[in-house]
């Protein structure tokens, strides 16, 4: 089995699950560290030559990182092209399971049933709070409806604001996100690398949690981990 992954989160599931099936990835998947394949581009603008001259039996993609176009691209030239859906926890899940069959796994990996356990009864404070969530500044946008990132707050007792917005990742003026006077802004450090230098400034008076976005966004292994990382990063910021 030959795989190339357009997927950062699925390229380390792949490559820890089936050592040796991925022949390459994306400029991005930067996990696990070390992983020594042929780089394809980045996950908006795949080279699907490059992808194509690996000779793939499949292309993993997923319907929010990577493009339409380029899938169709690949499949017009007969390669299978695995496109997953991953808008909530449970579905992540489901996902990583048929990704990792579709690979050629022998069997479930530990990984993934310490992953799904760990977000059986995820730490929650003992208040519900609210939040805005940027992910990108120049212009601001945010966290809007049917988001991973949001279902993976809203398990940990976080409700973002704008959840019912009818685009999934709203451009928000800043000085409406400070008039909503959320309880707490989350800054992730990708796809936007928001740090204590660049972003809380924008927010006076309000606390910051700065998160790992990998914990946030990312649905592979680090999913085991990221109940416990984010919560200890939400309850710093309440403090």
């Amino acid at each position: 089995m030959r795989v190339v992954s357009l997927v950062p989160s699925l390229t380390e599931a792949v490559a820890r699950t089936v050592p040796g099936a991925l022949a390459g990835a994306t400029d991005w998947c930067s996990h696990p560290a070390g992983l020594d394949v042929v780089r394809v581009g980045g996950t908006k603008n795949p080279k699907t030559d490059r992808v194509l001259a690996l000779a793939p039996d499949l292309v993993i993609a997923n319907e929010e990182e990577n493009r339409a176009p380029d899938v169709d691209v690949l499949r017009a030239a007969g390669v299978e092209v695995l496109v997953t859906e991953v808008r909530t926890v449970p579905q992540a899940f489901t996902e990583l399971a048929r990704v990792l069959t579709a690979c050629g796994a022998p069997s479930r990996p530990r990984w993934l049933d310490e992953a799904e356990a760990a977000w059986t009864a995820p730490p929650r404070p003992e208040r519900r709070t609210t939040a805005v969530v940027p992910i990108w500044r120049r212009p601001w946008m945010v966290l809007g409806r049917d988001t991973f990132a949001g279902d993976v707050l809203a398990r940990l007792g976080v409700d973002h604001l704008y959840a019912s917005h009818s685009e999934r990742y709203p451009k928000v003026p800043v000085d409406e996100l400070r008039a909503a006077r959320p309880d707490l802004v989350v800054l992730p450090d990708e796809p936007y690398r928001f740090t204590a230098d660049d972003g809380p400034e924008a927010f006076p008076g309000l606390p910051c949690a700065l998160v790992d976005g990998r914990y946030l966004t990312w649905y592979g292994p680090s999913l085991a981990k990221a109940p416990r990382v984010l919560g200890a990063a939400l309850r710093a910021a309440r403090r």
